[in-house]
Parts: structure tokens; sequence; C-alpha cells
């Protein structure tokens, strides 16, 4: 009959088709049913905390929850930085862990669900008679939320006979948020007859606005309206019209086109959470600028904010459009130059210390590229070049894990789930040495599950380099914040890719021929780019600014 651990993969497996992990005692009946009894496809990776990364960029990259799994104790609190990092990212994902037995900890057990909370997990836990429908439950409450979800399963309770396996009801999945109330509608009528008199109209969106749907009826709202647009960093390729687009906000935006969102009379914006660095630390409006939100957060997220309509995007910006039928522009966008306002500093071949300019070096690769690529970052400093340089054609082939909880070392994995959501696809990792280190262990997993359709492209300055540059400037010791110079090139033939050492920019002629080799029988590329480290990318300067 099947255990415990069966009914849970077999009911997981009717709504999840990707599952990224590490085997262990506590997990091990439960894959031993997703392999010899679902369509379900596993992927190992080398680190539990990779197993959480790549069922989140998974589910950015396509859409579809994914499912992650370890064992109990040492394996679970390994996955703790990118669960962490799904919860702020509010990305749903299953984790089915091992847990203690139902009769008490052993010596290395930990209060596993205690921890979960700690860091805004809801965990549930599988019983005899009742693992199908937790299982459920737990899938549920991920979408609802969108939240990550932890599913354990207790050690003594794994291979237990449960009997045949029940059908059990869909994941109910709640319906898009419209706008209620009479303040609701009021407020809408409000920003239609803003957006009617604006001179300068501006339209800001950001992932929410993806997650809705919103693309479509956002671009007939710009139409309808003659505003400029742009997007968040995680909202970028919204917009279906790209002519009047200035690209990203924040730190990561041309100057020139933040000098024309400042410009702005009116501005709305959907499906942004409007932080920190998107608003440039409060400087991207200016003071006469109203700003209208629509979101689906409780109440606006920005002390700018004039006007607030919580709702789903796509429902508010159809109910813009209804009510403003074919209002026509004012001509704004038409009266300026977005390719100049767009343009970023091209930078020179090498920078003055003789290491390969990071700008030039970006701008090269942006040129080598195959058009159809999924762009998945870690952190650090080097995220300014790709999001300034490279541009995606929709929010789902830009991702960046690790960026809601300020972590590193999440590139590699991210690969890897990005790769099984977007199997045509060439999947490129943009990291720094930093966090390229942190996560070594998953090179081996990004090189095996992209193969011949995975580029590296590893920013390699030697240093933590937005440490230096936050906390080198101001005097302080910098030995804890280098790093001897690593050959990522060697690291990555070690595993089975081709590695490359980027010294000048001829060095990515390379790059050039590997897009137009068969991805089916090339190699995964590792480009280790040794940069200069003395080039800052505009968003650093930035924060550099605020914090001197």
């Amino acid at each position: 009959m099947p255990s415990v651990s069966a009914h849970v993969a077999l009911t997981l497996a009717r709504h999840i088709d990707a599952v990224f992990g590490v085997m262990g005692n506590g997990n091990a009946y439960f894959l031993d049913a997703i392999e010899k009894q679902t369509d379900a496809t596993f992927t190992a990776v080398r680190h539990e905390q990779g197993a959480v990364v790549a069922a989140d960029a998974h589910f950015r990259a396509s859409g579809r929850i994914a499912a992650a799994t370890s064992t109990y104790g040492a394996g679970f609190t390994n996955t703790l930085t990118a669960l962490a990092e799904a919860v702020q990212a509010h990305v749903p994902l299953v984790l089915v862990v091992g847990d203690e037995p139902t009769s008490g900890p052993r010596p290395w057990d930990v209060d596993q669900i205690a921890i979960a909370s700690a860091v805004g997990a809801r965990t549930y836990t599988a019983g005899r008679t009742d693992a199908a429908a937790t299982t459920i439950i737990a899938i549920e409450h991920a979408l609802t939320y969108r939240v990550p979800v932890v599913l354990a399963i207790p050690y003594d309770v794994a291979s237990l006979d449960a009997g045949p396996v029940p059908e059990a009801p869909a994941p109910r999945v709640p319906a898009p948020l419209a706008p209620k109330g009479e303040y609701a509608e009021g407020m809408i009528d409000v920003i239609a007859e803003a957006l009617r008199g604006a001179k300068r109209p501006f339209l800001l969106a950001g992932r929410g606005a993806w997650l809705a749907g919103a693309g479509a009826a956002l671009g007939e709202l710009a139409a309808a309206t003659g505003a400029l647009t742009a997007s968040t960093a995680l909202g970028r390729g919204i917009f279906p019209e790209t002519g009047f687009d200035l690209g990203v906000t924040g730190g990561f935006g041309a100057e020139g086109a933040m000098e024309l969102v400042r410009e702005a009379d009116v501005a709305v914006v959907f499906g942004a959470s409007l932080n920190q660095f998107t608003m440039r630390f409060g400087a991207l409006f200016a003071p006469g600028t109203r700003v209208f939100q629509i979101d689906t957060a409780p109440a606006a997220t920005h002390a700018h904010v004039g006007g607030f309509v919580r709702g789903d995007a796509r429902l508010v910006a159809e109910a813009l459009v209804a009510r403003l039928g074919s209002a026509g522009g004012s001509g704004w966008r038409e009266s300026v130059d977005i390719d100049a306002a767009r343009s970023y500093e091209t930078g020179n071949d090498l920078a003055p210390d003789g290491r390969l300019d990071p700008r030039s070096a970006a701008r090269r690769i942006a040129e080598l590229l195959p058009e159809d690529r999924v762009v998945v970052s870690d952190g650090g400093h080097f995220i300014g070049w790709a999001n300034m340089y490279w541009p995606v054609a929709s929010p789902d082939r830009m991702m960046m894990v690790g960026t809601a909880f300020q972590s590193i070392g999440q590139g590699w994995p991210s690969v890897v789930g990005a790769a099984l959501a977007r199997r045509e696809s060439t999947v490129v990792l943009t990291s720094g040495d930093g966090g390229g280190l942190m996560a070594i262990a998953d090179l081996e997993s990004a090189v095996r599950a992209a193969a011949g359709r995975g580029i590296a492209v590893v920013w390699n300055d030697a240093a933590y380099g937005a440490e230096i540059n936050l906390y080198g400037l101001k005097g302080l010791a910098e030995g804890p914040m280098r790093i001897p110079e690593v050959d990522f090139a060697a690291f990555g033939a070690a595993v089975g890719a081709e590695g490359v050492v980027v010294r000048t920019l001829a060095d990515l002629d390379r790059l050039a021929a590997w897009t137009r080799e068969d991805p089916a029988t090339r190699r995964f590329l590792v480009l280790d780019l040794r940069i200069s480290g003395d080039v800052i990318a505009p968003y650093q300067e930035e924060i550099i600014r605020i914090n001197s």
C-alpha cells in the first residue's frame, strides 16, 4: 500500500511538475515515490539552499509553482536564507522536509516549525490519515498568500502504510482583488480625471502588475493618455510599446530618463512596492508630482503617494481605460528624445588600473547574447551592469533571487530552476566573485541543468565590491573585503563547462562564436571577467551619497 510519503508525492505531483532537492534520511521515501510513481521531474542540487532557490527561480521564470525538498535538521536549516528570500519576494513554493519523530526530538533535531515561522513561512505536518489533504492545503496556502510553505513529514511516519491515495480537490486560487466600495470607485474616477488633464503623464509598473497580467491593459492606458512609461527592476518589459518607455526607474535608470520622470505632473504606479531603491531614496518624483498607487497591499507603501486604490493592477487599469476612452495625449512623449534619455555611459575598453571596464564589457555582452534569453542575477555591487545594459523581453526573463532579503550566493542554483522552466531559452547568470564562491557547490548543478543553453558571467573584481564602496571608502579595514583572485574559468572546466578568462573586449569574441553553435553540442560557458573595482555602478554611487 502507498506510504504517507507516497501520498504526499502523488498528490503534490498532480499540481507541481518540478522538484529540486538534496536526498537524505528524512525525504528518502518521498523522493522514491516521486521518482517511481509520478511524472514529476526531480533535479538534484548540491546544497539544500539551492533546492529552494531553484524552486523560487522556476516560479519567477514560468509562473508555475515548484517544490523543493531536504532532509530534517541540518538539511532543513541549510534552506533558511533561501526560504527567507522567497518569503520577502512573495514567491509561492512548497518545501517538503523530513522532521523529528512524533515521539519527540532526537539530539540532531531542531524546532523546525519555530525556525520556519521566524523567517515567515508556515509549516503543515503530514499525518498517516491526512497526508493528501494536508498537501493540498499547503499548495493552496502558497498560492493564496504568495509565500513559501513547509510541508513536514515526521521521520516515524514517512514509511507507514496509508492506504489508497484519495482524490483530493484541486487547490483553490483566489480571484483577482477587485476594487470595492465607494471610496475605491471614487478614487479611480479621480485618477482618470487627473490623467485626462495631465500635461506630462507617467505610468510606472512593477512585478505585481506582471503577475496580475496587466501588460495589455497598461499598454492601452499608456496609449489613451499619451504617457511615458517605465518599470521597476523586476517589472522590466511589461509595457508592450517600447518606443515611449524609459526603462528601469531608480538607481538602475539612465540619468536622462530619471530627469524626465521628475518632469511628470501625474504619475500612476501599478503593482510596485516603491521601495527606497525604486524611489531613489525619495527623489524619483518632483515635489509637485501627483502620485497615485494601485496595489494589493492594505495601504499605500510610500509617503509620496497622494491617492491609493487597493486592487488588482489589471482590473484597475482596465477600469481606467474604460473611463478615459480615446482621451488622447498631451503630446509630451512625442516631444522628447527617448533614445537619448535612455543612454548609459559607454565606458572604456580598460579602466585606468588596466583591468576591464565593466560598462564596456556589459555593452559588448548585450550585443552578443541570444535574443531568446532569461537573465538570472545573484546579489552584489555588479547587479547594476546587467540591469542597465542587458534588455529583456518581459519581467519573467529577468530575476534577481536574493535582493529581497539582501543576500548573495543564490546565483548558480537560480540557473537550475530557470533552465527547467524555460527549456528552449538561453539562461544567463550574472554573478560576482563573492556570491559565486558562496554557492560554488551548485556550479555543477547549473552546468548539468542548463548544459549548452547556459552562460555565466562572473564579474570578478577580487573583492566584495559593495562593501569596498560603502565601507572601504570610509576608511574601514579592507582586508576582510578583499578576495584572492579566483579562476572561475577553471572552476567551470572542472565540472564540464567551457571556461574563458576575459581580460579584454576581444576575449568576448568567444561568446560571439558560442552563440552561433548548436546548443545540443556546445558546453555551458563560464565567462570570468577580470573587471576593475574602481568603476562604481551609478546605483551604488547613489547609496554612497545617501550614506556619506
